[in-house]
């Protein structure tokens, strides 16, 4: 059964990045590359603060860092424990025509789960359960909190797919990635909002 899903698996990878162009692997290596996206995290920092006050904010500021942190850690202990090559370090994937648009580091051989995927879905989870309690203090405020949510969803999606385009990530890794970090983001912003509570934060 597991030999199958892996089989599965490396297939719908290689489907699924047999789909690149010329025209869309710079949008791809972009929406992969982490560090551009520095803007957008500090932008959300500062709603949080302007919207949440700065004691409530904070709060959920720390939350949010522990959540990353902990996928991180996370992260590391699972892909050295479990082992599983990238598809860009895979003989056999390459030998099936990957196609690659970043080379591998060889110190990060390991690929299960994706950082990127977790971390990304951590993020957005993480923004859209904080942002939650102020969307319910100001009801005409939801149709931009629901269409904000759907973005932070999409961008953390492309931010996962993009890692199989340029073959670090096989989509399994990717759909655990996602899992999880939605999961631990659910976690920590859940132990956030119990502070907030527990000594009553304006």
């Amino acid at each position: 059964m597991i030999e199958k899903i892996v089989a599965w698996d490396r297939s719908a990878t290689l489907v699924l990045n047999s789909l690149h162009s010329p025209a869309t692997d710079a949008f791809w290596s972009f929406m992969s590359d982490k560090w551009v996206w520095a803007p957008l995290y500090a932008a959300f920092i500062a709603l949080l603060i302007w919207k949440l006050g700065w004691k409530r904010g904070l709060v959920m500021i720390a939350a949010t860092i522990l959540c990353v942190t902990c996928i991180d850690q996370l992260c590391n202990l699972v892909k050295w424990s479990v082992g599983r090559l990238r598809p860009c370090c895979d003989p056999e994937m390459i030998e099936r025509g990957l196609h690659v648009l970043e080379p591998h580091h060889p110190a990060h051989p390991y690929g299960f789960f994706s950082g990127h995927a977790s971390n990304a879905m951590g993020f957005a989870v993480c923004m859209i359960l904080a942002f939650r309690p102020w969307k319910n203090a100001h009801p005409e405020m939801t149709k931009i909190y629901r269409t904000g949510s759907i973005i932070l969803i999409v961008w953390a999606l492309l931010v996962g797919i993009s890692r199989i385009f340029v073959a670090k990530h096989f989509l399994g890794d990717i759909t655990v990635g996602f899992v999880i970090g939605a999961l631990l983001a659910w976690l920590w912003i859940s132990i956030g909002n119990w502070v907030i509570r527990r000594y009553h934060l304006r």
